[in-house]
C-alpha cells in the first residue's frame, strides 16, 4: 500500500496493515468491503490467501471471482449454495423441453388433422408409390396422439 491510500478490504477487516505485496489487495479493493466479508466469512481469509498463493498470478483473478460467486450463493443458501442453483435451472431446463415437446406434438396432430389425403391418381409416382411428408413419415395418426397425450400426463405430472 502507497502512502495516503486506504488499505485493501481484506486487510482493513482483519484490522492490519496493508503490506505493499499484500496477495489481497489486488482483487479486494477498499471500495468494496462486503465482496472480501463474505469470502472470509464462507471460506476464511487464511484459506484463501493459500489458495491465492499456490496459484499462477494469471489465473488469480479468476479464481477471486469464482470464490466471490460461491461465497455469495452460500449465504443466500447456506446448504447447497451453487449447486442449489444450478439444480433450480437445470429443473427449468427439463420443463421446458416438455412443453417444447408437448407443443411440437400439438403442431403435429394440427397439421395432420388439416392435411388433405392425397388423390392416388393425381398424386402417385411412376412406381405407383404415394409421396408422403417426411414428418409424417414414420408416425401414423393414432401414434402421434398417442405421444401427445403421454407427454402431457408426463408434464402435468411435473407442475404437480
Amino acid at each position: 500500500m502507497a502512502p495516503g491510500h486506504s488499505p485493501c478490504a481484506s486487510c482493513k477487516l482483519l484490522r492490519r496493515r496493508c503490506a505493499k505485496d499484500c496477495i489481497f489487495a489486488p482483487y479486494f479493493p477498499s471500495d468494496n468491503p462486503n465482496k472480501f466479508a463474505f469470502v472470509h466469512k464462507v471460506f476464511g481469509a487464511s484459506n484463501v490467501g493459500k489458495m491465492l498463493q499456490e496459484l499462477p498470478v494469471d489465473q488469480r483473478a479468476d479464481a477471486v471471482s469464482s470464490l466471490v460467486y460461491e461465497a455469495n450463493a452460500r449465504m443466500r443458501d447456506p446448504v447447497y449454495g451453487c449447486v442449489g442453483a444450478i439444480s433450480y435451472l437445470q429443473n427449468q431446463v427439463s420443463q421446458l423441453q416438455m412443453e417444447l415437446a408437448m407443443a411440437q406434438a400439438e403442431i403435429l396432430c394440427i397439421q395432420m388433422e388439416h392435411q388433405e389425403p392425397l388423390a392416388p391418381s393425381s398424386a402417385t409416382l411412376a412406381d405407383g408409390i404415394v409421396p408422403v411428408h417426411p414428418a409424417h413419415s414414420s408416425m401414423s395418426t393414432d401414434d402421434v396422439v398417442s405421444r401427445y397425450d403421454s407427454l402431457k400426463r408426463e408434464s402435468s405430472s411435473l407442475w404437480t
